[in-house]
């Protein structure tokens, strides 16, 4: 059996009611559209073609409607949601959320968090984070407060904020916004009248952390990704129902009724990502894991790592270090090629005023709390790091604007900001994945 799939533009007013009738087996699966975004591309021979947005010029209304939101292809009668997700690699792919599985996410994140309460959307709706806001919001019978499209402003959120009623409340954010709020002591004590803020999308630095409780902010950690309907391991505990576990690499695995259907016409990609059936079904992530007494530690990417003159070198790990420095704001560590030592270990860096730290301080600062194979061998000062989603830096970007910089300008340099970038400004509106 299949059911039929519709784009719906990622407005909530929109949203909402088609959500409502996917969640309740009433209508169509619904596959979020990015306002603005491009046309689907015919699919290949023998491929299901990936959904394809509205057309701008189609009233709202018909574009809300039951029509087919691929070219000929319906999903699984069982999948609710469609998430359009382009994962660490850049290939398009479109993940089946089922009905059952998004309400086993939400069910269990009420659980963790203290029971169902009233929602603030900060996120994109068209991604995984922004996305479950809606369906929490939906399974619980209330209605989301959104914030107005545009740059992410602490300004904007506490207004909205204000108009929220009264009650339990909770929002996701990552990590960019939340540093934006808690620069805004109007903001800040806006934030602290919810009951739990989940952060994800990002590594979040441990300083960040510290100075949300430190404001009286309830931050509650996440880790999952679109495949797992959003976050599923909070605080490194894994939500009701969520298993963990790692392979003889060090590979994160999840299981649990919080995992996808699969991948929109891609049985390729299905083989690649998922094994097992039923109950012993699993996720093999990309990502690399340590476990000590039932909590997840993510180290980072199992293809991030670096090697180093023989050493294996985690980049989340250096990063989190040097996130820790006063002079730092932000801050990516990519491997560029290195005739001697194979990859070079380079820590790009935006700061926080003046030139940001030295590499004698970057370097004796990594080097005593993870060794010398860690210590960066190059800084690169930035006004900017490119991004390919909410909060999630663009590695790949990074690493192009190390080599295209000569190793003649010395440890130091400062640089333009790649288009599309997040700036010390304002923040744009988040438009990649979140793990909220």
């Amino acid at each position: 059996m299949t059911r039929l799939l519709r784009d719906v533009p990622a407005r909530a007013e929109l949203l909402l009611p088609a959500l409502r009738a996917a969640l309740d087996d009433a209508g169509p699966a619904v596959a979020p559209v990015a306002l603005g975004a491009p046309a689907a591309p015919a699919a290949p021979p023998g491929r299901a073609a990936a959904a394809g947005p509205a057309r701008p010029d189609e009233p709202a209304e018909e574009r809300s409607g039951a029509t087919p939101g691929t070219r000929g292809a319906g999903v699984p009668d069982d999948v609710a949601v469609v998430v359009r997700t382009s994962g660490s690699t850049g290939e398009p792919r479109g993940v089946l959320l089922t009905a059952a599985a998004l309400r086993a996410s939400a069910a269990a994140t009420g659980r963790r968090l203290g029971g169902p309460g009233r929602w603030l959307l900060a996120l994109p709706a068209h991604h995984v984070a922004g996305l479950q806001v809606l369906v929490r919001s939906v399974l619980a019978g209330t209605t989301p407060t959104v914030l107005p499209d545009g740059p992410f402003r602490a300004a904007t959120f506490r207004d909205a904020v204000a108009a929220m009623p009264g009650g339990r409340r909770y929002t996701s954010l990552v990590p960019t916004q939340l540093v934006r709020v808690l620069d805004d002591p109007d903001a800040t004590a806006a934030l602290g009248t919810f009951d739990a803020v989940l952060l994800g999308g990002a590594a979040t630095p441990p300083d960040l952390r510290e100075r949300a409780r430190d404001a009286g902010v309830r931050v509650v950690t996440t880790y999952g990704m679109t495949e797992t309907c959003g976050g599923c391991v909070y605080d490194g505990m894994p939500l009701d129902g969520v298993r963990v576990a790692l392979d003889e690499q060090g590979r994160v695995l999840l299981a649990g009724p919080v995992l996808a259907a699969g991948y929109l016409g891609r049985p390729d990609l299905d083989a690649q990502a998922f094994a097992g059936t039923g109950d012993a079904r699993v996720l093999r992530t990309s990502d690399l894991g340590r476990v000590d007494d039932g909590v997840l530690t993510v180290l980072g990417r199992l293809d991030d790592v670096l090697v180093t003159g023989g050493a294996k070198v985690a980049p989340a790990a250096v990063e989190a270090v040097l996130s820790g420095l006063d002079e730092v704001a932000e801050v990516c560590v990519v491997g560029v090629p290195d005739d001697e030592w194979g990859q070079a270990v380079v820590a790009v860096v935006v700061p926080r005023g003046g030139r940001g730290p030295s590499l004698e301080r970057v370097r004796s600062t990594v080097a005593a709390r993870l060794g010398a194979a860690h210590a960066p061998r190059r800084v690169v000062v930035v006004p900017a790091l490119p991004l390919r989603g909410p909060g999630k830096v663009d590695r790949a970007a990074v690493a192009r604007l190390v080599q295209e910089r000569t190793p003649a300008a010395g440890p130091s340099v400062a640089g333009a900001a790649a288009p599309g970038s997040r700036t010390a400004g304002a923040v744009p509106a988040p438009t990649g994945r979140s793990d909220a």
